[in-house]
C-alpha cells in the first residue's frame, strides 16, 4: 500500500474534526504521507457517532484495523461527545451509555483513550462549575473508568467548557480517583479561556495529562479566530516545551475545528502546515516561532 522507505515518525497526530469531507482512505494516505504517527477519531464524513459508521461495523472493522496498520498509524484517541454535566437521570444514562459505546470501539481498535466532556448547560451562566457539578462529573468519570479499565482504555476529560481552569480540573480528577481516568489538555482553552500560562497548567495537571490538543489563534477572550500554527498569539512552542520537561509521552495532536468553522482554511493546507511547523518544533526548540 505504501513505499518501504518510510519517513521517520514523530509523535504528531491530527483530529478528523479538521477534515470532515475526507474519505477514510484519504485520511490514512494524508497522515502517512506527511509524517503523522496517529490520528484522533472525531467524526467521519459528517457522522459524529463513530460506533455507527460502517467502517467500524462488525463486518468491516477487521479490515479497517488492517488499513490503519498498513498506513503505519495508530489511533491516538476516540473522541466522543459524551457530556457528564447533566443531572437528569435519563439524560445522564444516555450520556454514560454513549461513552461506553465509544469505549467499546476504542478497545476493539486498540486505542488507548476515549475523550469525554465535563460540559456546560447553555442556561448556566456561572463562570466555573459549583461543587455539586464537579462531584457529579467526577462520579461519572469514576463510573466510566470502572468500565474502561478492563478494556484497556483510559477515559480522558478534555479541558473545555466549564472545565478549563487547573483548579477545577484538579478537583475533579482528584475526586474521580481512578487510574483509568486522566486528562486531555486542550492547551488553547486553558490559555485563551482561563488565562493560564502553559508552565503553570502543566505544573498543576501534568500527572494526569495523557493526550493534548494544540491550535493557534489571534484575538483575545471570546473574540478569537483560528489561524495556522505559529501565526497567532497562543504560545504553542512553550506548551510543547512544558510537556517535554515533564517527560510527556503522548501525541501532540492538531485540532483544526473545520466542522464547527467551515470558513477555516482547507485541511490540505492547515494539517500539512502543522506537520511542518510542529515537526520542526519537536526537534528544534525555536522552530515554532519562525
Amino acid at each position: 500500500m505504501f513505499a518501504e522507505d518510510k519517513p521517520p515518525r514523530i509523535p504528531i497526530a491530527f483530529s478528523t474534526l479538521g477534515c470532515p469531507a475526507w474519505e477514510w482512505k484519504k485520511i490514512l494516505d494524508f497522515a502517512h504521507q506527511h509524517g503523522f504517527s496517529a490520528i484522533e477519531l472525531r467524526g467521519l464524513e459528517g457522522n459524529m457517532d463513530l460506533p455507527s459508521h460502517p467502517i467500524f461495523g462488525a463486518d468491516q472493522i477487521e479490515q479497517t484495523k488492517k488499513e490503519i496498520h498498513a498506513a503505519d498509524l495508530g489511533i491516538a484517541c476516540v473522541s466522543s461527545s459524551a457530556n457528564l454535566y447533566f443531572e437528569d437521570p435519563a439524560r445522564r444514562d444516555k450520556e454514560l451509555g454513549d461513552a461506553r459505546r465509544f469505549i467499546d470501539l476504542a478497545s476493539t481498535l486498540g486505542a488507548p483513550y476515549v475523550r469525554v466532556f465535563g460540559g456546560k448547560a447553555q442556561t448556566d451562566k456561572n463562570p466555573v462549575p459549583d461543587d455539586a457539578t464537579k462531584m457529579r462529573v467526577a462520579d461519572g468519570l469514576r463510573e466510566l473508568g470502572k468500565y474502561s479499565g478492563p478494556r484497556k482504555v483510559t477515559v480522558i476529560i478534555e479541558s473545555h467548557d466549564h472545565f478549563t481552569s487547573s483548579a477545577t480540573l484538579k478537583d475533579v480528577l482528584q475526586a474521580a480517583d481512578s487510574e483509568h481516568v486522566a486528562l486531555l489538555w486542550d492547551a488553547h482553552h486553558t490559555f485563551a479561556t482561563s488565562n493560564e500560562e502553559p508552565e503553570f497548567t502543566v505544573k498543576q495537571l501534568g500527572p494526569w495529562i495523557r493526550h493534548t490538543h494544540l491550535k493557534d489563534s489571534t484575538g483575545s477572550g471570546e473574540d478569537r479566530k483560528y489561524v495556522l500554527t505559529g501565526r497567532g498569539n497562543v504560545p504553542v512552542q512553550r506548551q510543547i516545551e512544558a510537556l517535554q520537561k515533564i517527560g510527556y509521552k503522548g501525541f501532540y495532536c492538531f485540532e483544526w475545528e473545520k466542522v464547527w468553522h467551515p470558513d477555516l482554511l482547507d485541511p490540505e493546507i492547515a494539517i500539512r502546515d502543522y506537520a511542518r511547523v510542529v515537526g520542526q518544533c519537536l526537534g528544534d526548540a525555536h522552530a515554532c516561532a519562525d
